[in-house]
């Protein structure tokens, strides 16, 4: 090989190009979609930044199952706002070209805030598990302290296995289509389009997914396996009703957030899934999650709406007071 073929061949295995991220294609009046998208963003920020801070002002909310909730919707909230303003300044104001560099990290943050979504499901399971199975034990072995531990693994892990995924695009050259026929740098669009060996990329994507989704759905089943055969020993209708009702609010977000997304992946092992169809789908199990989950926790779950009603009480008291105070000041002010 001469020097000049040399050169030639190491600017092609490292050539970093200029990505366009296709969207939906043929599909008119798209752009209500995107602003449909905005509105379920604006929802999400407020929501979740609510449940927040009601968890921090609320004292009774400081355990270890709310540090849980609160590592939820931070991972919402973050999720969220690493897809939904990029999308909409692609969609919306025609800016679909993206660089190398800010697709890996579009790809990075996407991934690694659904991961620790994923995994914060699972340690809220967890949490249940404990609560139902062992009542007795819950406050010496669910503690602010092991939950916080949970938690800090869970980040490492989150942030190791996306670096990881990420760092694998690196080795791929794009020397043929750049279009990304998703709706954000997506990890198995955007490897599809080396031309190099991906045989790597393509195991690290089954494994990451099998690891981040399918694993711990089948933990989160397999918790609640064990949560009815504990409801089977307990004799009063009454304590069932009131057992599986601290259950619902996360039945319901293990269901919105792992069911669209698992078909459609799936669906797509063993079938041809239309793109648009795949995007749209997607789409929605990135956002709609993330809206919909301090919405559940806030109207099913008694601890969180007592916590409102204090808090609400206390700013109103709060208030009462300041005026009480500053009608004073003006009459002292006007008389003496």
């Amino acid at each position: 090989m001469t020097s000049t073929q040399f050169v030639s061949s190491m600017n092609e295995t490292f050539f970093r190009p200029t990505f366009y991220i296709s969207g939906l294609y043929n599909i008119p009046h798209a752009k209500y979609y995107y602003a449909f998208l905005c509105f379920v963003y604006a929802v999400t920020v407020l929501g979740n930044s609510f449940i927040m801070g009601t968890i921090y002002l609320a004292q009774s909310l400081h355990t270890a199952k709310y540090i849980a909730v609160f590592n939820l919707a931070f991972s919402d909230l973050c999720g969220s706002s690493a897809l939904v303003p990029k999308l909409l300044d692609m969609f919306l104001f025609d800016n679909q070209y993206i660089s190398y560099g800010a697709c890996l990290a579009n790809m990075f943050f996407v991934y690694c805030f659904m991961t620790l979504q994923s995994l914060t499901l699972l340690a809220l399971a967890y949490d249940r598990l404990v609560a139902i199975c062992f009542p007795l034990r819950y406050h010496a072995i669910v503690t602010k302290t092991a939950m916080s531990l949970i938690i800090g693994i869970m980040w490492i892990v989150s942030l190791t296995v996306n670096v990881l995924l990420v760092s694998l695009i690196t080795r791929l050259s794009f020397c043929r289509s750049t279009t990304v026929n998703s709706y954000f740098c997506d990890h198995a669009p955007v490897y599809k389009l080396a031309c190099n060996d991906k045989s790597l990329n393509t195991v690290m994507g089954y494994v990451c997914t099998a690891a981040v989704l399918y694993i711990p759905l089948i933990l989160i089943m397999t918790t609640y396996v064990c949560i009815g055969f504990a409801l089977r020993k307990i004799a009063h209708s009454g304590e069932h009703i009131k057992t599986i009702k601290t259950c619902t609010s996360h039945v319901i977000l293990v269901a919105i957030f792992y069911v669209p997304i698992i078909s459609i992946y799936t669906a797509a092992l063993t079938t041809s899934v239309d793109t648009n169809i795949r995007i749209i789908n997607t789409a929605l199990t990135h956002t709609i999650p993330p809206m919909l989950n301090p919405i559940i926790y806030t109207l099913k779950t008694e601890e969180v709406m007592q916590s409102i009603k204090v808090l609400y009480k206390r700013s109103k008291m709060k208030s009462y007071a300041y005026d009480f105070l500053w009608k004073k000041y003006i009459f002292c002010d006007l008389f003496f």
